[in-house]
């Protein structure tokens, strides 16, 4: 049978390559095509105490069986056009807050927050130049309307948007742009706070830090300090 890989951030970089089509033999689990990466390669070893498996965008365990065509990814932890309101989406170029602003405000929403997240010029003190930010696009879009969906229901009347940008963000520039409107200034303000922590915690979004001496470094351990993905055993 065969599947299709998905390995992003360091993973990708441990296989040389960020996706491939793979043939294994009819009933292998998550398991058997961990023990042939390991074979073929030996790079990925060192993160799979810390990569999160996903099937079909799914986080599943090493027990978990594999079918013809499947789409498996391998996840380090994580730091519109229709005319209908944006609520939930990634973009490649800068974000553009008014239609998210027009999305969420309403007559009856007298609070709009809006939160920019915007590139910093320096790490721990070392000058950062730009940030690159890549994502398994369909299950972060999914995941980040899940968030807007929780953030909706647990507060009568709010309204919330997210979008987050992927690619080169330089500095200055915003990779996340977050609009929430409520009845009430409190609610607006929770969500906002809200919305920022789920994302940076469940989203399997990654962001590379290129610094001014031309280093470059995925974030994953703040991101893996923070909780994230249930590990893989």
């Amino acid at each position: 049978m065969k599947i299709r890989l998905l390995a992003f951030a360091s993973a990708g970089d441990a296989l040389g390559s960020g996706e491939m089509d793979l043939e294994l033999p009819e009933g292998s689990r998550v398991a058997d095509l961990r023990a042939r990466l390991d074979r073929e390669h030996p790079g990925l070893a060192p993160l799979w105490p810390r990569l999160a498996v996903a099937v079909d965008g799914r986080i599943v365990s090493l027990d978990e069986p594999l079918a013809d065509g499947s789409e498996v990814a391998l996840l380090p932890p994580v730091s519109g056009g229709s005319g209908e309101p944006i609520r939930a989406a990634l973009v490649d170029g800068p974000i553009d807050a008014e239609p998210l602003v027009a999305g969420v405000s309403g007559p009856g929403r007298g609070a709009v927050v809006v939160f920019h997240g915007t590139v910093r010029d320096s790490h721990a003190g070392r000058p950062v130049e730009k940030l690159t930010y890549s994502a398994y696009r369909t299950m972060a879009v999914s995941c980040l309307a899940r968030i807007v969906s929780d953030l909706e229901a647990a507060a009568p009347g709010l309204r919330a948007a997210i979008v987050h940008r992927l690619g080169e963000v330089p500095v200055g520039e915003a990779s996340v742009v977050i609009a929430v409107a409520s009845p009430h200034r409190a609610a607006a303000y929770e969500a906002s706070r809200t919305a920022l922590e789920r994302l940076k915690a469940e989203i399997p979004i990654w962001k590379r830090e290129h610094y001014a001496d031309g280093e470059a470094v995925w974030r994953e351990e703040e991101a893996l300090a923070g909780g994230g993905y249930p590990l893989v055993p």
